[in-house]
Parts: C-alpha cells; structure tokens; sequence
C-alpha cells in the first residue's frame, strides 16, 4: 500500500553553509565596515549580533537571503528575543526541527478534513500516511503544501 511520511528537518550543512556565506557578505558590504555585527551558530541556535537595532534587521535579512539560496526553508527560524549587552544588541533564532505533539495533531486534523480513504499516525516526530491510492496520497501532500503550520515540512519515504 503506498505511504509516505511527513518530516519537519533541516539541512544543518547548508545552514553552516549559509551563515559562512553571510558572514563573508557581512566583511564585504560597505556600510557594515568599522562595525562589530556577527553570525555565530551554536548546536541549534543562531545568533545575529550589531551595534543598532537597525542592523539587525539588515542582518537578519541577509540571513534569510543566504539560507533560502541554499534551500532552507526559512520559517525553520523561530525568534527567540532580541537582547541588549552592552553596546551590542543580539537577536536569537532557534531552529525548528522534528514535529511536535500539538503540530502533528494539527496535521492529522487537516488530513481527516479532506475526507479521502487513508490512515493516520503519528510515529515520535513524524507522521506517517498510508492510503490505496496514489492520487490520494498527492492530493494530500499538497493540501499540506497550502496549509499555513508554521513549520517547514518535507515529504519523505515516498512508497509505491
């Protein structure tokens, strides 16, 4: 019976890959010159440090550039608070990853609103669907694609 799995992961290379990119934007651009702003990623946090309020925001959008040019979805960035030491302010980006208890159960919701014949179940931190037809299947992975949860999801362990 065809099944596939529904997955909330991110590519931690490419996210190093994105802050190493930013960084060395961050040295380029000219009206960053003279200031103390930095990208720094720790397990799952990254942290975008400037002198003004002003340059994190410049910061934090070229933080999103570079991640989506490498093809990571952004709304795995989840704001944890902007903070002030000193003369620095930084501002705090937690990475999403997996799917929680109350997502899932968003996301069994929206696939038992569509009516189709297919089974739900949530397995830890992924949600596995099961169904006869393949159609069906698809017609779900895009409904999930529209839906607006907050968290970027991927389809994996598509089979036939």
């Amino acid at each position: 019976m065809p099944s596939f799995d529904v997955v909330s992961e991110v590519d931690m290379h490419e996210v190093t890959n994105a802050i190493d990119q930013a960084s060395r934007e961050l040295r380029t651009r000219f009206d960053f010159r003279g200031v103390d702003a930095s990208f720094e990623l720790s397990d799952d946090n990254i942290v975008v440090s400037a002198q003004e309020e002003f340059q994190l925001t410049q910061l934090s959008d070229i933080l999103r550039e570079k991640l989506a040019l490498r093809k990571v979805d952004v709304a795995c960035l989840e704001d944890a608070g902007l903070e002030a030491v000193g003369k620095q302010k930084r501002q705090s980006y937690r990475l999403k990853r997996g799917i929680d208890r109350d997502d899932s159960k968003k996301i069994v919701k929206l696939i038992r609103d569509t009516k189709l014949k297919v089974q739900v179940a949530v397995q830890g931190e992924k949600v596995r669907v099961t169904g006869k037809k393949r159609d069906d299947l698809q017609h779900i992975m895009g409904n999930l694609r529209k839906a607006e949860l907050g968290l970027p999801l991927q389809f994996t362990n598509f089979k036939d």
